[in-house]
């Protein structure tokens, strides 16, 4: 059983209790990664192909979520919150006029369809240690250093 389907199983009462686990104290527990002040939670996460991956910012900090552009396999789509097509294009906008950035309760989708590992950051708080992970595989049960 994944998290979505135990958190609808478990109803209200175990939403409540997860409640504030990210940092945030977002109710809306729909979501795949969270962000603390300077985290992703969890660091790493390991899907299947054509599995659409939420970001939630559960914090009160401004972030981003910035592919590593050579850190992502080669036939893979990039991705950024704010669109951009190249990690450059994402630093320069953020350091021009904070594009891109994801406020509380502002959440990124991408759909992950290459199988490989995807480095990510936030920019902001990159110098912080603010990375993750998203291992897309063909049998993610079997993956392993979730």
């Amino acid at each position: 059983m994944d998290r979505r389907q135990f958190l609808r199983a478990a109803g209200p009462a175990a939403v409540a209790g997860l409640a504030g686990c990210l940092g945030g104290g977002s109710a809306d527990t729909d979501y795949d990664v969270g962000m603390s002040a300077k985290a992703f939670r969890p660091v790493q996460i390991t899907v299947e192909p054509g599995t659409t991956v939420r970001w939630l910012n559960t914090s009160k900090q401004g972030h981003s979520v910035t592919a590593y552009e050579d850190d992502i396999p080669d036939e893979a789509d990039y991705f950024a919150s704010g669109g951009f097509d190249t990690e450059q294009a994402a630093r320069d906008n953020w350091g021009n006029s904070s594009g891109g950035t994801m406020y509380e309760g502002d959440d990124f989708t991408h759909t992950f369809e290459t199988v490989g590992e995807y480095a990510y950051f936030c920019i902001p708080h990159e110098r912080a240690g603010m990375v993750g992970t998203v291992v897309v595989t063909e049998n993610p049960d079997t993956a392993s250093g979730e």
